[in-house]
């Protein structure tokens, strides 16, 4: 008698679900089968008969990736619902044929299953889950997306005594990436420095001078996101071969690595395969390799296979070409006795320079007047007594709690009642804005919460606010208050 396909389909599904093999609680990965839900559930069966079950898929790429990732919980589950000898058929659901193609037999732990030869392709769940760089299925070289800043480039990055060993380095990788004895680049310095722009423009150059290259610009916050998606989807094996197709790999503040010994694992991998064939490494860092605590000694000394290069604070005569730029590029002009002291007051880094000038030009908008050495003065002033105050994850959650009057043990509770959750999520959006605290990071200061739901709350309050007048209203507020 025919069994019931349907009864039968759902007893392998909860077989394999109960049989999954949980990934250990590491670096912020716990046992999910998000993976296997999204898969399966567009996965439907057609017909069992006489051993010869047939599967409905969207596409060929969900029928390679059972193979690739489930082949063998899937023959124990026939196994044990149906019996030996299942021979497996798929059928497309795009493109049904009127008859079965001829399959190749394979033969799984016992088990005879018979499916079209499998291609090398991404697997579909993977591609779902990760947006770029990860491209969708039936991924092209050619079609990987850099994610370089085009604004960021050598031209108008600023030289000067601090930087121009690093951007005369940086110029000659470009001209001849993987080829001279500079892989890895290794920059190091401290925030706002230029680290970031140099890498940028590096990558830049080398797409222009070699369009057909793969380059790719990565924060190492978004490679251990996306190596923690892989690893809870089963597809550690596709995030290490998209890796290896780049030509040029540009990983930023390297140094949040520490620690983070599985994905280590994964990129001392990823870097040999790279460096083996010649291929080009850039990483940048606010510490010099020994100074990087709790990483692998074997990726200590691969940072030191090339150069390591530090970028210092910039001198009184690089500042003051910052400034020129800077003023040029706005359209704005000011005397040269305003010029000099702002490059002789503003020494610590350049992000803080570019952040005093955006803010005297305002202010000067604001106030509808001319910029006086006075007002100037006066305006930095402001801005250093702002700066003086101590923002971190803690002050963040007393400004919001006192603000919505709730209690902090509640903000840091695991409610999901929107009158706790709003404020939760509006604590994570300032302290990703106002510190330098990773997301992984700041889930730990909010009461042990995953990375990923920092990053959806950031990406929450910020959508809100551009639609929501309250959710406006209350992001202004508070970030008067944060800063008061």
């Amino acid at each position: 008698m025919e069994q019931d396909i349907t009864i039968v389909w759902d007893n392998c599904l909860r077989f394999m679900r109960d049989n999954l093999n949980s990934i250990e609680e590491k670096e912020g990965i716990s046992k999910l089968d998000d993976s296997f839900t999204l898969l399966f559930s567009k996965v439907k069966p057609l017909s069992l008969v006489e051993k010869n079950l047939t599967l409905q898929v969207p596409s060929d790429f969900y029928k390679e990736y059972i193979e690739d990732n489930y082949l063998s919980l899937l023959s124990a589950a026939l196994k044990k619902n149906i019996g030996k000898g299942v021979k497996l058929w798929y059928s497309v659901k795009e493109t049904i044929p009127q008859t079965h193609e001829k399959p190749v037999q394979q033969q799984v732990k016992g088990q005879s299953f018979q499916t079209p030869k499998p291609q090398q392709i991404m697997n579909p769940a993977f591609a779902q889950q990760v947006v770029n760089p990860f491209v969708v299925p039936g991924i092209k070289k050619i079609n990987i997306n850099s994610q370089l800043n085009p604004s960021l480039t050598f031209d108008n990055f600023i030289e000067g005594e601090s930087n121009k060993f690093v951007s005369t380095v940086a110029k000659t990788i470009a001209k001849r990436p993987g080829a001279t004895s500079f892989n890895p680049l290794f920059i190091h310095g401290g925030v706002g420095v230029g680290k970031t722009h140099i890498a940028h423009a590096v990558g830049l150059e080398i797409k222009n001078l070699y369009p057909e290259k793969v380059v790719l610009y990565v924060s190492s916050e978004k490679f251990i996101q996306q190596f923690v998606s892989a690893a809870k989807s089963q597809s550690k094996a596709d995030f290490a071969n998209f890796y290896q197709m780049v030509d040029c790999l540009i990983i930023d503040d390297i140094q949040f690595l520490s620690s983070k010994s599985a994905t280590q694992d994964m990129f001392f991998h990823i870097f040999d395969h790279l460096h083996q064939n010649g291929k080009q490494i850039i990483l940048t860092s606010d510490k010099a390799p020994v100074d990087i605590q709790d990483v692998q000694e074997r990726i200590v000394s691969r940072f030191k296979w090339g150069l390591s290069a530090e970028i210092k604070s910039p001198d009184y005569t690089t500042r003051k070409k910052i400034v020129i730029n800077k003023l040029h590029r706005d359209g704005i002009a000011l005397s040269e006795e305003l010029i000099d002291y702002l490059a002789t007051e503003v020494t610590a880094n350049v992000r803080e320079l570019i952040g005093i000038i955006n803010s005297v030009i305002a202010y000067s908008m604001l106030l509808k007047t001319e910029m006086t050495l006075d007002l100037l003065k006066e305006t930095i002033s402001k801005i250093s007594a702002n700066k003086k105050k101590t923002i971190n994850i803690s002050t963040i959650q007393d400004v919001v709690c006192k603000y919505f009057g709730i209690e902090k043990e509640k903000l840091l509770s695991k409610t999901r009642k929107r009158d706790i959750a709003m404020p939760r999520q509006l604590a994570m959006y300032f302290a990703k804005e106002y510190t330098n605290a990773t997301f992984v990071k700041i889930g730990e200061e909010m009461g042990g919460k995953d990375h990923s739901t920092v990053m959806y709350a950031c990406d929450t309050i910020r959508d809100q606010s551009k639609v929501d007048k309250q959710m406006k209203k209350f992001v202004k507020e508070i970030k008067e208050k944060i800063f008061e």
